[in-house]
């Protein structure tokens, strides 16, 4: 996994660290060139995740923070592989997703958009990828919502992504969307990846995965270089 994540990424699919129309990157963004060191035996070895850490359903979002029923909003499957850029898996990945409930508005204090709060809905889980590569996550539907980035600004609905390798120190962070989200076109963060890279950022409808009368299936593959690398928010 180390030797897979530390190869270098197309810089014409990744996203660029400034962003001037993205305006949290101004202030974020490294002002010098950056030093890469070379990396050493605490990045190349160290724990190496397991199973044993996961719950029965910290991959069903829809299901593993009930109190009173269950939540609102469309129940979806989101789905897919790790994988490198020959195609081949990348098993034993921690996979950990993140996101709004089915009005746009996240358990977080900060979060102060005015759209209720689900009391069944925490909008966090965490799986592994098997021994294939393969993951799958039971989720709601995100909603979008303002955040204040330029006038009239909406983010588009979007589920985000932490990827570990082998170790704390191997982690890859980035966001899924929807396909046919008009919000895209508007979206600074979407639109502050390359051209080359968006598509890899956006899901594919998946009627195979449908499970009937449960659940819409979305495709989201992750691939961690080369070319179709999919574009990270952290390199």
């Amino acid at each position: 996994m180390s030797e897979i994540i530390y190869n270098k990424f197309d810089w014409d699919v990744q996203p660029p660290r400034l962003s001037p129309d993205y305006k949290s990157t101004v202030l974020r963004a490294p002002t010098k060139p950056l030093i890469l060191t070379k990396q050493t035996l605490s990045e190349l070895s160290g724990p190496v995740f397991g199973d044993f850490n996961l719950g029965p359903l910290d991959h069903d979002l829809s299901k593993n923070s009930i109190v009173n029923g269950e939540p609102l909003g469309e129940r979806i499957l989101v789905h897919g592989r790790v994988l490198n850029e020959n195609g081949q898996p990348i098993p034993n990945t921690l996979i950990e997703i993140w996101q709004a409930n089915s009005c746009g508005r996240y358990v977080h204090k900060v979060d102060q958009h005015d759209a209720p709060l689900d009391p069944n809905f925490l909008g966090a889980g965490r799986c592994m990828s098997d021994a294939n590569g393969n993951y799958k996550f039971y989720t709601i539907k995100p909603g979008a919502y303002p955040w204040g980035n330029h006038y009239n600004a909406w983010r588009p609905n979007h589920i985000h992504f932490s990827l570990f390798g082998a170790n704390i120190t191997n982690r890859l962070v980035t966001q899924m969307y929807f396909p046919g989200d008009p919000l895209l076109q508007y979206d600074p963060i979407f639109l502050g990846v390359p051209p080359k890279g968006r598509d890899l950022l956006i899901s594919k409808f998946d009627m195979d995965a449908t499970e009937e009368g449960y659940a819409l299936a979305y495709r989201f593959d992750f691939v961690l270089r080369g070319n179709n690398a999919t574009p990270f928010e952290n390199i």
